[in-house]
């Protein structure tokens, strides 16, 4: 057993951050999310449309990995991956899904909860064809969340996908698109002095959205 022990008690930081009021945020969640991810953009933070996207698998057993938001809109949050990968297999099982985003310039998160569902091939299609050519045949190279014997397999998988459309387009995958998180709760995490932070979320109402504020 390794000897390490490790009391991260003191390890804080103080958010002094303005407060976030109702009167602050737009009757729309998704024009607030476009708001706040332009401003946590524009201080600079690192990777700004990264989120942890949290799935739960049959047994119970929930994940979650980082995963990079491609597009959103009134419809929902989209991100792109392999079909056979767990997050994809998972949310084919139970498409309940957690988005959140977390913008430590801004001292702010933002925590989605929804269900997932794959978007249309062509919709995958017209993405696909944007990404740099590198990543186009990384996609078809990895069985994502396979089990594989060393570094080397993937190596030579990609020798052989370099060797196959070596000529002309790279098609897209079929085993490989989007998935578009149709928001059901959208929470506006703002860090505040002495952890009162300010929370306030949209939740699916009668066809619109109430907006109820959370303790912290």
């Amino acid at each position: 057993m390794s000897d390490i022990k490790t009391d991260l008690g003191n390890l804080r930081e103080e958010y002094m951050s303005r407060p976030l009021s109702r009167a602050d945020l737009d009757p729309d969640p998704v024009v607030q999310f476009n708001t706040w991810f332009a401003e946590a953009r524009e201080a600079g933070e690192p990777d700004v449309n990264a989120m942890c996207l949290s799935t739960v698998a049959a047994s119970g057993q929930p994940s979650a990995r980082t995963v990079l938001l491609k597009y959103f809109d009134d419809l929902g949050f989209v991100f792109y991956t392999n079909y056979g990968s767990r997050k994809a297999r998972e949310i084919e099982a139970q498409p309940r899904v957690a988005l959140l985003f977390h913008w430590t310039s801004v001292h702010r998160q933002v925590c989605i909860t929804g269900q997932a569902s794959r978007i249309p091939a062509g919709q995958s299609l017209k993405y696909f064809m944007s990404r740099p050519h590198g990543s186009q045949l990384g996609a078809w190279v990895s069985e994502q969340s396979q089990v594989i014997a060393s570094r080397a397999v993937l190596e030579h998988a990609l020798d052989d996908i370099k060797s196959r459309f070596s000529e002309g387009k790279v098609p897209l995958p079929s085993f490989w698109g989007g998935y578009r998180v149709v928001p059901e709760t959208i929470e506006f995490w703002q860090g505040r002095r002495n952890r009162l932070h300010d929370r306030l979320q949209y939740r699916r109402d009668d066809g619109g959205w109430l907006i109820e504020r959370l303790s912290p």
